[in-house]
Parts: structure tokens; C-alpha cells; sequence
């Protein structure tokens, strides 16, 4: 992958695929370190898992027989002198408290670090695909701040209009774009 945004699609897509109903996806992107963190409410994984979860060959998918999202991103983290850390807590463990957090963290000035990509057409995208997951974005900057939540704009909506509506997609790409705008 070229663009970060494409890594944090892919990750964040882990979370939907476990069922998650509620995500939280952050950067924090200050004094030369970028630090992207997703928490998720989703089935979780045991310890074997965990374990695997750096193994190309490894995958929960039944569709495909390798997982390169995780091995990628901690390459890329790797590269930059960064990190990556994923606990988590299986449903079969804890029925009431199970989900995963992913946190990786960059040196976003190292020469490896790869361009940021389209990082609001990223998360329309994800909305758009996955309208009943409560997303909740926070991306801090040196400039300031942007942050985008799902079940907010829901509880404003109410129930007859959902997320995924074209009017509704196009307010979110322009909220998203006048954010960013203002911390640049």
C-alpha cells in the first residue's frame, strides 16, 4: 500500500469484520510522531491469536488464507522506528468486556514513512460501507483538531435518515474537508 489512509482502511475493516459496533480510530499526529490507535467492542481475539497476529499466513478470514494488513502496517512502523501493540480480549473470555486495540506508532518525518493519503475519503468510505457501526474519529494535529462521531450525528438525524444517504455522505465529506481546512 501507497497511502497510510489504504492502512487505516484495511485495520479499521478488521474491527467491522469482528462484529465491532462501536470504533474508535484516532491520530495523533504532533511534533513529528503519528500515533494511530483503533479500539473496538468486536469478539476479540485469544492469546493464541495475538500470538499469530504478526504471521502473513495467519488470518480469521475464511475467504482467504493469508493477513497482511497487521504484518504491513508493523513493517511500515518498523521502518520508521515506530511500533505496534494489539491487546485484546475474547468474547469467549469476557461476554461483557471483550474487544481489541491496535496501537502503532511512526516517526511521520523519517524518510520512510509514506505519503498520508486521502484520510477523509477514507472514513466517507467507511460510513458509507458500514452505516450501523458508530465510528468515532479523532485526528489531532499541530495545527488543531478534527473529530467526527457517528452516534452523534445519528442521535441528530434520528432513525428515518440513515448515515449511508447520499445528502448525509456529502454533509460528512464537506464537514470533514472545512475541518481540515482550518488546521492546516
Amino acid at each position: 500500500m501507497e497511502e497510510f489512509s489504504l492502512y487505516v482502511l484495511d485495520i479499521v475493516m478488521n474491527s467491522v469484520r469482528a462484529g465491532a459496533e462501536n470504533i474508535d480510530v484516532s491520530l495523533d499526529d504532533r511534533g513529528g510522531l503519528l500515533t494511530f490507535k483503533v479500539t473496538d467492542d468486536g469478539c476479540g481475539m485469544t492469546e493464541e491469536q495475538l500470538e499469530r497476529l504478526s504471521d502473513p499466513f495467519f488470518t480469521t478470514r475464511k475467504t482467504r488464507g493469508v493477513g497482511l494488513g497487521v504484518p504491513f502496517l508493523k513493517m511500515l512502523a518498523e521502518q520508521t522506528g515506530g511500533d505496534v501493540k494489539v491487546s485484546s480480549v475474547a468474547a469467549s473470555e469476557s461476554p461483557e468486556s471483550h474487544g481489541t486495540t491496535l496501537v502503532a506508532t511512526f516517526h511521520s518525518n523519517h524518510i520512510d514513512f509514506i505519503p498520508m493519503g486521502d484520510i477523509k475519503g477514507t472514513f466517507v468510505t467507511l460510513i458509507q460501507g458500514n452505516p450501523d457501526v458508530n465510528f468515532t474519529f479523532v485526528h489531532e494535529t499541530d495545527g488543531g483538531e478534527v473529530r467526527l462521531s457517528c452516534a452523534e450525528l445519528k442521535s441528530v438525524l434520528g432513525d428515518g435518515i440513515p448515515l449511508s444517504s447520499p445528502e448525509v455522505l456529502a454533509w460528512i465529506r464537506g464537514y470533514l474537508a472545512e475541518a481540515y481546512e482550518e488546521i492546516k
